[in-house]
């Protein structure tokens, strides 16, 4: 076994970087073998699990540095890596994840977006702005202002830009640049570094260029150190399955937010829900210049799920039926748009292949160019907590993949790969 003494976590900056989340603690090693195949100049996060993820699965910040720490030494990396505390909205979360060695965190301010602003009619539209002035007040500033981007695109925030944005994320701005001084004044008494992702794109409709001028432009003068953005892209980004839109808009929006992105910071665009997205990863990297970040989580959980379905399919079966019986209600905190009767029961499916690929996609499909469209995918990566934290069958995965590590290894190694080349293609 490799002794190389692992990394300790630090701030990233602007270098093109990757998270890998990990929501059993196993799958390290495979992200690590993943990095070698590609040859990659893209640094990785092994250290990322939202508070959301470790309620759910029963983990803590703790245990997931642990696990993180352990798979790189088992994988013998010896490269930088950093630690995302991901989408925090308390200063208990920072607590939390500050006393666990977290470097980076994710603010989600999410709770204080009026995710219903774009609807809003004139006449409604002012009335709300009144509501919010005396808390947004810095929102006057930007009336009226015109940029000139570095690809070309003008920039103009006229009087309903701003109201709006003001209505929309005022709150949510203010919340956010609180949070980010409290990050400060912990990681500084604790003589740590540290680095801030912005995450603002839990809402329905895009976010427009002027919303993202305004949000990053307000969070940077209010002192946050802002590495990374994560804006709502056009198009639909959902959990578990390819990018569902229309490719040549998705790039002309990314050129634009990445040409606030440099004007503003320069600060790196994220995307979140990134698992899987093959399709526009190359796009994602060309647009930004490499200056990017893409996180991913279920798509660990799907793979250790390839495992049971490989080595263990009789297992795979169950887990398959059980998420079934779970999936409407867990997939309520999701925007996803797969049903039960787009999938056939397990016990339908008598093939076992044909069962991997109608939950999974096989790899044979994407390599082909089908990408991942599979909508029992959606139906398991919604359930992880319920499979996760379930008495019989959180055990049950576990063993499995203590059982076949190379298999999982080596799974994790061939999915991220593709991933990573994805990326490359574009820088």
């Amino acid at each position: 076994m490799p002794t190389a003494t692992p990394s300790a976590p630090i701030a990233l900056g602007l270098q093109p970087s990757f998270g890998f989340g990990d929501r059993i603690g196993l799958a390290t090693p495979g992200h690590v073998a993943a990095l070698q195949r590609a040859g990659t100049g893209i640094l990785p996060i092994f250290a990322q699990q939202s508070i959301r993820e470790m309620t759910r699965t029963g983990r803590s910040p703790e245990t997931v540095m642990h696990d993180a720490l352990r798979g790189m030494q088992a994988a013998g990396w010896r490269g930088a890596t950093g630690a995302d505390a991901d989408h925090l909205k308390t200063r208990e979360d920072v607590d939390r994840t500050a006393a666990a060695g977290f470097v980076m965190f994710t603010i989600d301010p999410s709770g204080y977006v009026d995710a219903q602003a774009d609807h809003y009619p004139a006449a409604d539209l002012r009335e709300r702005y009144k509501v919010v002035r005396a808390e947004v007040s810095w929102a006057e500033a930007y009336r009226g202002k015109r940029v000139a981007l570095p690809n070309g695109t003008p920039l103009s925030i006229d009087d309903t830009a701003m109201m709006r944005a003001a209505v929309k994320y005022g709150r949510a701005v203010n919340a956010a640049v609180e949070l980010a001084a409290y990050i400060r004044l912990v990681q500084t008494r604790a003589g740590r570094e540290h680095e801030i992702e912005l995450s603002v794109d839990e809402t329905d409709q895009p976010t427009t260029l002027a919303e993202h001028y305004i949000v990053a432009a307000q969070c940077i003068k209010g002192g946050m150190k802002l590495v990374s953005l994560a804006p709502r892209f056009v198009g639909s980004l959902e959990k578990g399955v390819d990018y569902i839109g229309d490719l040549a808009a998705l790039e002309q929006a990314l050129r634009d937010h990445a040409a606030v992105a440099e004007v503003v910071g320069p600060y790196k665009l994220s995307l979140h829900s990134g698992s899987d997205k093959l399709s526009m990863y190359t796009a994602f990297a060309r647009a930004t210049q490499g200056r990017f970040h893409v996180k991913t989580a279920g798509t660990s959980y799907l793979e250790a799920l390839r495992v049971a379905a490989l080595e263990e399919p009789a297992l795979f079966r169950r887990l398959c039926a059980f998420a079934r019986e779970r999936y409407d209600v867990d997939k309520a905190t999701y925007h996803v748009h797969a049903t039960l009767a787009d999938v056939p029961p397990p016990d339908a499916l008598r093939d076992d292949k044909a069962l991997e690929r109608a939950y999974l996609e096989c790899w044979d499909d994407v390599a082909a160019g089908k990408g991942f469209t599979a909508p029992g995918r959606q139906i398991l990566h919604c359930t992880f907590g319920s499979v996760l934290t379930h008495e019989e069958f959180g055990p049950a995965l576990r063993a499995c993949l203590t059982r076949h590590p190379t298999t999982y290894r080596d799974v994790l190694a061939v999915h991220f790969d593709r991933h990573l080349q994805a990326l490359l293609a574009g820088m």
